[in-house]
């Protein structure tokens, strides 16, 4: 049996709680980082639950990504709430948690979601840039490396980076420069990304520029709130030397790779790029912001829904299918074991030889 997908604020929770994600994830959306204390919980009343419900089917009628989808939604609320479905739900976070559930259910959108807030939600909200605070959130993810989680050279020469999220930017761009610098000379490349929550698209597009020799079409996205197609290519130089084409790579993945890291999987697996070994991912590819209901609720309403030019379509709630299948435990040998026969076979070298065969022995 399939094992139930995580909800975003799941999948985030668990990520940062292992030290995974740094401050990105709970600034764009109020989220309360697993070292605060709980949130005091309160009662929410029948004119409180319409406020909150009409100001949910506004904000889907106005930028949900599926103008269809935000109909049958906003029907089933409107339904629900005549019923009086909702009037046993006094408590902010259970009606929060159920209003995610029935959105949730309609749409198969696993980052459409609502959320309570214990201290009151500014009126200019996050998708303004308020109230993040930007250098405090810069300072939070320097202390996870922007992401950069560990940056290796294994055995056979082959170039190893754990990336467990795009972090802004502005502190990832000298990272990606001094790892791409580090690891130009490898014979082949492995990045890890079964610990990667997503992240900024910026440093999707800047990651996967130092992987082509020349620009690339990676993907489209529609945004359906401001009715447009944003084109997306990888650069054509870059600060450094770029990892040529004639060099494998390989994407390793778990369930728990979600939104912004599918979206470098799913661009460098059907344009051919790289060979992704793992689990098929989360399922999360629609991009939005947070939008403020009222004081104390919020919600995430994706906006945009990317179109690759290969397949014409995205991985939305059916992830990255990996090209070798296997556990998330195993990806990593099984992903060295590929690249080492790869090199082998292409070796010339009798002595070096030798060594390839003992690892691979090694590893199997």
């Amino acid at each position: 049996m399939k094992a139930k997908r995580k909800t975003m604020a799941a999948r985030i929770a668990v990520l940062a709680s292992a030290g995974l994600l740094g401050a990105t994830a709970f600034a764009l959306f109020g989220m309360q980082r697993p070292s605060d204390p709980p949130q005091k919980d309160m009662a929410v009343d029948k004119a409180t639950r319409e406020t909150v419900i009409d100001s949910v089917i506004a904000n889907l009628d106005r930028a949900y990504v599926f103008p269809d989808k935000a109909a049958v939604m906003e029907k089933n609320l409107r339904a629900e709430l005549q019923r009086g479905d909702f009037d046993t739900v006094t408590s902010a976070d259970r009606f929060a948690d159920a209003l995610t559930k029935a959105l949730q259910r309609d749409s198969h959108d696993k980052h459409l979601e609502v959320r309570y807030f214990a201290d009151p939600i500014p009126l200019k909200s996050a998708q303004d840039g308020s109230p993040v605070d930007k250098a405090a959130e810069m300072a939070e993810e320097s202390r996870f490396n922007f992401g950069f989680s560990r940056v290796d050279r294994l055995q056979g020469d082959i170039g190893y980076i754990d990336l467990h999220q795009f972090g802004r930017l502005q502190g990832v761009a000298p990272r990606i420069i001094a790892t791409m610098a580090l690891l130009s000379d490898t014979k082949a490349l492995i990045i890890d990304l079964r610990h990667c929550g997503g992240g900024d698209p910026e440093s999707v597009m800047l990651f996967a520029s130092y992987l082509y020799d020349k620009p690339t079409h990676l993907n489209d996205v529609y945004w359906r709130d401001e009715n447009r197609i944003e084109r997306r290519w990888t650069q054509a130089s870059v600060p450094g030397a770029k990892y040529d084409e004639k060099r494998k790579i390989y994407l390793l993945t778990s369930n728990d790779t979600f939104s912004g890291c599918e979206d470098f999987a799913y661009a460098l697996k059907n344009n051919h790029r790289a060979t992704v070994v793992g689990e098929t991912t989360g399922g999360g590819a629609h991009a939005g912001g947070p939008h403020r209901l009222n004081a104390h609720f919020m919600m995430f309403v994706p906006s945009g829904r990317p179109i690759n030019p290969v397949t014409q379509s995205d991985w939305e709630g059916i992830g990255v299918a990996p090209d070798i299948k296997t556990s998330a435990k195993n990806a990593l040998d099984v992903a060295q074991i590929a690249a080492l026969k790869q090199l082998l076979a292409a070796e010339k070298d009798p002595v070096w030889q030798g060594k390839l065969q003992g690892r691979i022995h090694e590893l199997e």
